[in-house]
């Protein structure tokens, strides 16, 4: 028996320290209910954790970030619904403004609200947005980068790379021919049987580089004779434009007076012009005055009558190859291209089935699977022109994935979605020169705001697509969030129940290693009884 080292106590107090020990541990998870309080208590768990939490959390900004891109596509395609709606109200206009019981003024007037409507497509392009950011003016969509092109336009299976086509021959206008405003003599006689005489107009132009200077410079004498007795009835002369007549541009008629000025003649005549679908050209450099449709391409028609050959004549015409018709008709030519594909000479991503179409010199490249390139090529340019390039009439179209809204849909790196909005304008949608006032104008309206129409609902289906795609990330999202946080639980979650029992054997433990110890600490008493 010892009095000086009670193995007994010694033995109970260290049972006592560790029933504690583990009493303060298992408490510790009840008060915080977490199974990993530190390290310690499961290194390998408490790893696992912390890389399920930072998904968990990356997975519920990532349904954030769904969400907001569901609210900037729901934006965008409410703005479309009124650019349709719009663009339905046009066409109705159209088809009204069709109809022959209508006239020019009210024709014109029908023009004022397609005009207000074609400007309102614009503001909503331009300042739809979201967060400061512009939905519809085109700067959500991938970039395209070239020379001699614009309104250019790529599909979204159109890969990034550089495609590459030469134009053989630029699109041509109808025209009238070039006007070399020459020096002549005109004469023209016309005989009147109801008082038996001849009224003579003799026009003598001056060669000039202006149309208006051409007009002004001409003189002109007018004489009427009896027929009998060959006396001269009447003598007048003057300047300005040499004879009375009419011009016909694509069915658009106006009478000219003899006398008009210059300025006069060229007014009538771009007036009419601009009712007839076809444009005066009087450039400054001596180049020569033509008149032109407004049209390029094979639907680019020009008829131009006049009443006589003299008074094309004293317009200026050069009528030498006319014939006996004092009528110019004239038909415009689509571009000529040479679409570079893969395997060729020239580095270019075109595939092998690549074909092209093209209306005057707006060209389209298509493929399978969807590919479609279209752009409007520069008015002129073509191999003749290009003289001063290594590769004449080459356009290089360098396709990049850059512009397109980018979706962080995921919980880690490069989990992304790209959305790309297509530019709604009226120039990428090629109704920004919509006109019913113009010859033919309605029925060119009906055929343009069709494409339109087309071309937004292609834009506002794509759109949807996005909406119903991102609705189902965000579900699966959700989903992903949910069972993952239910596997953490089972990993750093304490189970309540068990750690319950786990509690209650510690603490009958506990009671009991302090009634052992005092037990133990009686135990040196007993060696007193040896001493009595």
């Amino acid at each position: 028996m010892r009095i000086n080292n009670n193995m007994s106590a010694v033995i109970t107090n260290n049972q006592l320290l560790g029933t504690e020990s583990s009493l303060a541990d298992v408490m510790e998870k009840l008060s915080s209910g977490f199974n990993i309080n530190h390290a310690s208590d499961d290194p390998s768990g408490i790893a696992i954790a912390g890389k399920m939490q930072a998904q968990i959390d990356g997975l519920g900004k990532a349904s954030t970030n769904s969400s907001d891109g569901i609210s900037v596509l729901q934006t965008a395609e409410g703005a479309l619904n009124e650019v349709t709606d719009m663009i339905q109200r046009m066409r109705e206009l159209s088809v009204q403004a069709a109809n022959g019981t209508n006239s020019d003024s009210e024709r014109e007037t029908i023009q004022k609200e397609i005009d207000s409507l074609l400007e309102e497509i614009d503001r909503v392009a331009e300042t739809t947005e979201f967060n400061t950011i512009n939905l519809l003016n085109g700067s959500l969509d991938n970039r395209t980068y070239a020379e001699h092109a614009t309104r250019i336009q790529t599909s979204n299976t159109v890969p990034a790379g550089v495609y590459q086509i030469t134009i053989n021959q630029a699109a041509t206008r109808g025209t009238s021919g070039v006007s070399p405003l020459g020096a002549t003599t005109v004469t023209s006689s016309t005989v009147n049987s109801y008082d038996n005489t001849t009224s003579t107009t003799t026009v003598n132009t001056v060669a000039s580089t202006d149309f208006k200077e051409f007009i002004n410079n001409t003189t002109w004498v007018q004489e009427v004779t009896n027929n009998s007795s060959g006396d001269v009835v009447s003598h007048s002369e003057g300047s300005g434009l040499g004879m009375s007549g009419t011009i016909t541009i694509n069915g658009k008629g106006v009478s000219l007076t003899q006398g008009t000025s210059g300025e006069g003649v060229y007014e009538l005549l771009r007036d009419t012009c601009e009712l007839a679908g076809a444009i005066i050209s009087n450039p400054a450099d001596g180049s020569g005055f033509s008149i032109r449709s407004l049209k390029y391409g094979a639907q680019a028609d020009l008829k131009i009558e006049f009443s006589s050959k003299e008074f094309a004549q004293a317009l200026g015409f050069d009528t030498t190859s006319w014939g006996d018709a004092a009528v110019v008709e004239s038909v415009g030519t689509d571009a000529v291209v040479d679409v570079h594909k893969t395997g060729g000479a020239v580095d270019s991503m075109f595939g092998p089935q690549a074909t092209y179409r093209t209306d005057g010199n707006h060209i389209i490249v298509s493929d399978v699977d969807g590919f479609e390139l279209s752009f409007l090529a520069e008015a002129g340019f073509d191999a003749t022109t290009d003289t001063g390039s290594a590769n004449p009439g080459r356009i290089a179209f360098n396709v990049t994935d850059i512009g397109s809204m980018t979706l962080h849909v995921g919980a880690n790196k490069n989990q992304n979605m790209e959305v790309r909005i297509a530019a709604v304008t009226t120039e990428f949608m090629y109704i920004d020169d919509l006109s019913v006032t113009r010859v033919n104008g309605p029925e060119d309206a009906l055929d343009s705001l069709d494409t339109a129409l087309n071309y937004v609902t292609s834009v506002r289906s794509q759109l949807g697509a996005y909406e119903n795609r991102l609705e189902h990330t965000t579900k699966s999202l959700d989903t992903t969030e949910e069972n993952m946080t239910s596997a953490i639980s089972r990993v750093e979650d304490a189970d309540m129940a068990t750690t319950m029992v786990e509690y209650t054997k510690l603490n009958v433990l506990e009671q009991a290693g302090t009634s052992a110890l005092a037990q133990a600490n009686e135990l040196p008493q007993l060696a007193l009884q040896l001493l009595q």
